[in-house]
């Protein structure tokens, strides 16, 4: 597919990548005249004075800022809920020289749920609650400000699954996982390496293949495109989609139509990621729709993206995210 802008997914393992020098990951359009160039990780980026919200991975010296802003240059305000700003996006420059599209999910200003799709993850759809079912519920609707795309196939083998207490598939140590806790906080990390945290009351699970991202530093693999899934066609520039966690607790989702899986790391380490993952990749799968506020008509986010606007509303056959405004707290059943 004819690259646009790209969504990041992570995966697998693989040979030692080389390291992209610094100054190849550049923001797509100029930064605001209050913002001072830095080296941020594997990429040239802008830190803003009112920071960045989230750590630098350079070893370089980089802002000492403390002030976090939200909506500050390069990130632009996608979504408000009742509380402000919750969404933002900022689109980037990767090393493979195509665009990615980056979207941060506010701490404390959204909640998460885990929706199972149609067909996949395979289970009797008749004991999931009707709200975490294949498409978004009627009590989730008048919250609703994004959902985006959940991982491979469970057949493929990426890891296991667990809905409101259920297991789905067994959870693996070592996994990449995307964490719902019942109040509806979302994590990004290993299980059985930082996840579940202690005490942490878990609702749901998605895992998928290894971590592309812990604690600051790339997973070798990601120079070995191959270990990150099939693709459809020989080339290794496809649909890719990924998520990690800030040091503030901030969800960041990567996604593009053309992508490498070291772009993924590259750009979600840019936005200050400390652990990130991979999630699906191909065109049929990588999606990521958005509202400008809480309730409102969903807009596809991803340049170039296969799947409608209203897929999530419809109906899916795979599993997605649903991202909420903070007053929606889901219901949900402890581990």
């Amino acid at each position: 597919m004819a690259a646009a802008a790209v969504v990041l997914l992570l995966a697998g393992c693989g040979d030692s990548p080389t390291n992209p020098t610094a100054h190849e990951l550049t923001p797509a359009s100029s930064s605001s005249s209050t913002s001072t160039t830095t080296t941020s990780g594997p990429i040239s980026s802008t830190t803003r004075a009112t920071g960045t919200g989230g750590p630098t991975t350079s070893s370089s010296t980089s802002s000492t800022s403390t002030t976090f802003a939200y909506g500050a240059p390069p990130w632009t305000v996608l979504s408000q809920d009742a509380a402000g700003v919750a969404v933002e996006e900022q689109k980037v420059t990767v090393p493979s020289g195509q665009v990615a599209t980056l979207v941060r999910f506010d701490v404390g200003r959204v909640v998460f749920d885990l929706h199972i799709g149609s067909q996949d993850p395979p289970f009797n759809l008749a004991d999931i609650p009707a709200d975490r079912g294949p498409t978004i519920a009627a009590d989730e609707a008048p919250f609703l400000l994004a959902a985006f795309n959940g991982g491979f196939k469970i057949k493929d083998g990426p890891g296991g699954v667990e809905q409101q207490g259920q297991t789905i598939a067994p959870l693996s140590d070592g996994k990449a996982s995307f964490v719902i806790d019942v109040d509806g906080t979302a994590h990004v990390g290993v299980w059985g390496n930082g996840l579940p945290r202690p005490g942490e009351q878990v609702a749901s699970v998605r895992q998928n293949l290894a971590p592309l991202v812990t604690n600051g530093v790339t997973n070798p693999a990601a120079s070995n495109p191959a270990d990150w899934g099939a693709t459809l066609t020989s080339s290794k520039l496809v649909p890719r989609s990924g998520a990690g966690e800030d040091a503030r607790g901030d969800i960041i989702f990567v996604g593009g139509m053309a992508l490498l899986p070291s772009d993924l790391a590259a750009a979600l380490l840019d936005a200050g990621a400390v652990n990130a993952m991979q999630l699906d990749i191909n065109p049929e799968w990588v999606q990521l729709d958005a509202a400008a506020a809480e309730g409102a008509p969903l807009a596809t986010q991803i340049p170039g993206q296969v799947r409608p606007y209203n897929q999530y509303v419809s109906g899916w056959t795979r599993d997605f995210f649903v991202v909420m405004g903070p007053f929606s707290r889901p219901s949900a059943k402890p581990r």
